[in-house]
């Protein structure tokens, strides 16, 4: 069986964090810190095909949970608070409803259930214009990822999956061959009738146009025992455009 990896610091309940499309663990490092400094014990996961964690044909939420599960059966987490981001946020939602015993508290960052048409495309054409026979740095990399991506946040957050294969060889850590070709996975809803009893938090940016105010009563059938709340001056990356009140939020909900 293989397992997720992870990066595991803190000592006290159980707190999972995954990550969005593209994304890895690292992203989530400075704000797992401060969670930690709270009394948990975080578990930064890589999802599949992303991070150091293991490369894979398939690619879908249902084998995602499953991959979050196997990951909690093996550390021996009975449950734990689980917050996810984005397509980490759809992973955890899915986990809330397949196995609801093993999330204590759910928290879901600027998301919704909803099905999403495919947005990445750009993104993904960047990435695979990345011709390392060529590229030799990461200044080099981002001169070309600027020919398709106008924001340097988001090539700043795409250049975290570069790493050395070998001396003066770059490469992508990421399986990009499998998530360009799956990539309509990520839009996937959650199941109609899918359902969690327990306390959830869906907090978005205020500037996101990922939730609306009309999914809020689709929202509410799958999660009815739900707080929606915005953070402000944020739009997507909502914990790296607005951290503190992130935290101050997120925080707030779980030690409610």
């Amino acid at each position: 069986m293989q397992v997720l990896h992870s990066q595991i610091f803190g000592e006290g309940t159980p707190f999972l964090i995954l990550h969005g499309f593209l994304g890895m663990s690292d992203n989530w490092k400075t704000m797992g810190m401060q969670y930690a400094a709270q009394g948990f014990q975080l578990h930064l996961l890589d999802l599949r095909n992303h991070g150091h964690s293991f490369h894979s044909e398939d690619f879908s939420y249902e084998v995602m949970v499953q991959d979050v599960y196997a990951y909690m059966e093996y550390h021996g987490l009975e449950s734990a608070i689980v917050l996810g981001h984005s397509m980490g946020g759809k992973v955890a939602m899915e986990l809330a409803v397949t196995y609801s015993e093993k999330v204590k508290k759910l928290i879901v960052a600027d998301i919704a259930p909803k099905y999403y048409p495919v947005h990445h495309q750009t993104i993904l054409n960047g990435l695979a214009s990345l011709d390392f026979s060529k590229i030799k740095t990461r200044g080099e990399a981002d001169n070309q990822l600027a020919n398709y991506i106008s924001d340097a946040g988001i090539r700043m957050f795409l250049l975290k999956n570069l790493y050395w294969v070998a001396k003066g060889q770059l490469g992508l850590r990421l399986n990009l061959k499998v998530l360009t070709d799956k990539v309509g996975e990520v839009g996937e809803s959650l199941a109609k009738f899918a359902n969690y009893q327990g306390p959830t938090l869906f907090i978005k940016g205020e500037r996101s146009e990922y939730v609306m105010r009309e999914d809020e009563v689709l929202i509410k059938t799958h999660f009815p025992k739900v707080k929606i709340v915005a953070v402000s001056r944020a739009g997507h990356w909502l914990h790296a455009e607005n951290p503190e009140e992130f935290f101050e939020k997120t925080i707030s909900f779980i030690k409610d």
